[in-house]
């Protein structure tokens, strides 16, 4: 996984052979891990929201969590982390680049 360039990534929650990924709440887990990473650095009261460089959601019915490049920029072992443990967990990892919602 050479993801050196990339500005976004999705961390799938089905595995290289197709399995769903478990426990089902891995990726708020992972994202809360992650959550003390944000512009600006840790401020009080920050683990009671996610980092905007590591969100967790649930895309076609799987559970994802979305890796911002500028946490590879801000904190470069913090990225790190997050790949090790979807290499680790043998997790599908696509680059990708998510869409603002559609105003109405």
């Amino acid at each position: 996984m050479d993801f050196e360039n990339s500005k976004e990534l999705f961390i799938q929650g089905v595995t290289l052979d197709g399995k769903t990924f478990r426990p089902s709440d891995w990726a708020e887990r992972l994202a809360g891990v992650m959550s003390r990473f944000r512009p600006g650095g840790a401020q009080p009261g920050c683990h009671l929201g996610y980092s905007p460089w590591c969100i967790p959601t649930t895309m076609s019915g799987i559970k994802c969590v979305v890796l911002r490049a500028a946490l590879r920029e801000h904190e470069p072992m913090a990225w790190d982390f997050v790949l090790n443990f979807a290499r680790d967990n043998h997790l599908q990892v696509v680059e990708a680049c998510l869409l603002p919602d559609e105003q109405k």
